[in-house]
């Protein structure tokens, strides 16, 4: 039986292998955009073992061998310049948040697709659908007569001159080449790039941006060993390491769709997980990752958004809380504590009085005594302004030109406490602030579970804020710093998942459940 699930608004068909198998074969992207820096990347074999390049060069295909491989950009002059261009409908600081954004696109009827061009995420108009410039125009003057009520800024036009073509050179053996792609193997298995050490093998391709991407070819079993020690710490309690591991296999399985525009799947930073391969696995992480082998966290019968952070602050935070799109069930509030301490439905964190007594309680957290469980951290009106511009300019945003900040409001907040709008008050008018837009814009806070206190004021001038929170990081999902408190109490993986993702169900892998499905366009 193949395996079929929603990718935007088209079927992805996987074979059964891909799926069935207990240990399928991932993608990610360990290097994203080499190329668009100076500089050389250094690859070596382990001691006693051979690296096998196979080379594509311009004209020929061969096999070289060595036991280090040195690669560095170099550009050649193109026979005519060329311009690449493309319609830019929005730019978002997360993929949850681009996510939603497209699905509204869809239900426009425009087709489009998710790109990762730099540090924040864009929602990009089908190259191969508006591949004429003018379609391009025609379609951006259609979306600006009807601007959209998404969160990603000005649609706008990307379009870039080019004279010179990237390739890769590179030397191994003694001999020297340059490809547009290359595929890396180790006799042992491993291979160093830089200071990290990969199982499997690798390969150097384009990418949607005119760079490259060097693509770590990994079993997850094997993946989740470079995963496991940099999320959580090879140093956690046992049933913490094999919730995290659980997690970590679930949210990979479910996010293969992430980088379909450049041909893989995952990244190895903050934006997918954090990767780094197998220098930190210790027999602890092995362990755990074996104890739970092929096992996924599942919501009627669909892989759950395995999300997760540092600390929560005390309260975890709805989906909807964070990102734009539909809610999870799964990801709700739940108050971070192994006893009694607050109720929720009687005194809701959407009245600041409230949250203000809540973040006062001196005991009984599971977070307690963490970095960044309290923080208080203050801006000036210049500092935080000097960050909306930051953000004005990454979103297109006419808000960019904006000079001065006058005042900040919190304008909703959720029954969790997490700031859902914020109002800036500016010399080009008021701005709004939602979601995940508020951590993006400002350096100050740590999660968007805070309060604001003036620093100055009244007889004195404005001079800034104290942005007064807890937590580090969007706060849906499980806390690693409140798991290993409770791993420490003697829950076992399967109490500590459930307390964290209510009404979730512990599955091993099998082609009968769903990876993903998006929300169809109404």
């Amino acid at each position: 039986m193949r395996q079929v699930f929603w990718v935007g608004a088209l079927l992805w068909v996987m074979a059964p292998e891909a799926i069935a198998a207990t240990n399928p074969v991932l993608q990610i992207g360990i290097v994203q955009r080499f190329g668009e820096q100076s500089g050389t990347l250094e690859l070596k074999a382990q001691p006693g073992d051979r690296l096998t390049v196979k080379v594509d060069s311009l004209d020929r295909t061969q096999t070289l061998t060595g036991d280090r491989l040195v690669l560095q950009p170099v550009t050649q002059p193109l026979p005519e310049p060329v311009v690449d261009e493309r319609v830019v409908l929005g730019t978002y600081r997360s993929f949850e948040t681009a996510e939603a954004a497209a699905t509204q696109w869809r239900s426009r009827g425009i087709q489009v697709e998710l790109a990762q061009p730099s540090e924040r995420w864009q929602v990009w108009a089908k190259r191969e659908i508006y591949h004429q410039p003018l379609l391009r125009r025609l379609l951006l003057d259609s979306v600006r007569a009807n601007p959209p009520a998404t969160t990603g800024g000005q649609p706008s036009l990307f379009s870039q001159r080019r004279d010179r073509n990237l390739l890769v050179s590179g030397a191994i053996g003694g001999q020297s080449f340059a490809s547009e792609r290359l595929e890396i193997s180790a006799g042992k298995g491993a291979i160093e790039v830089g200071r990290d050490r990969f199982a499997g093998s690798l390969k150097l391709q384009r990418n949607a941006y005119g760079s490259y991407t060097i693509v770590n070819a990994v079993p997850t079993e094997t993946y989740l060993r470079g995963v496991v020690p940099y999320e959580i710490g090879a140093g956690a309690p046992e049933s913490a390491l094999q919730a995290q591991a659980i997690l970590a296999r679930t949210y990979a399985l479910r996010n293969l769709r992430r980088f379909a525009i450049d041909g893989y799947q995952l990244c190895a930073d903050t934006h997918c997980q954090v990767y780094r391969g197998l220098k930190a696995a210790t027999a602890r992480v092995d362990r755990a990752i074996a104890a739970t082998n092929g096992q996924v966290l599942t919501y009627q019968n669909e892989l759950i958004d395995a999300l997760y952070f540092s600390t929560s602050g005390g309260v975890t935070a709805h989906f909807t809380d964070v990102w734009d799109g539909p809610d999870r069930p799964y990801l709700r509030p739940v108050v971070d504590a192994h006893q009694p301490i607050w109720d929720l439905a009687a005194r809701p964190l959407s009245d600041e009085r409230n949250l203000r007594q809540f973040l006062a309680i001196a005991q009984g957290w599971n977070e307690l005594g963490w970095r960044d469980f309290r923080w208080r951290r203050s801006s000036t009106l210049p500092e935080i302004a000097q960050g909306l511009q930051r953000y004005c300019r990454a979103q297109n945003s006419d808000c960019a030109n904006l000079k001065t900040v006058q005042s900040l409001t919190v304008t909703e907040r959720s029954p969790g406490g997490r700031v859902r709008k914020l109002t800036v008050a500016t010399d080009r008018g008021p701005l709004v602030l939602e979601k995940d837009a508020v951590r993006s814009a400002f350096m100050a806070p740590r999660s968007t579970l805070f309060y604001l206190e003036p620093i100055g004021g009244g007889t004195q001038p404005l001079r800034g804020y104290a942005f007064v929170g807890g937590g580090w990081g969007h706060g849906a999902g499980l806390s690693q710093a409140g798991s290993q408190k409770l791993a420490q109490l003697g829950w076992n993986a399967s109490r500590i998942l459930q307390f964290y993702y209510p009404g979730t169900q512990l599955q091993p892998m099998s082609d009968r459940l769903i990876l993903w499905r998006d929300p169809q366009p109404q």
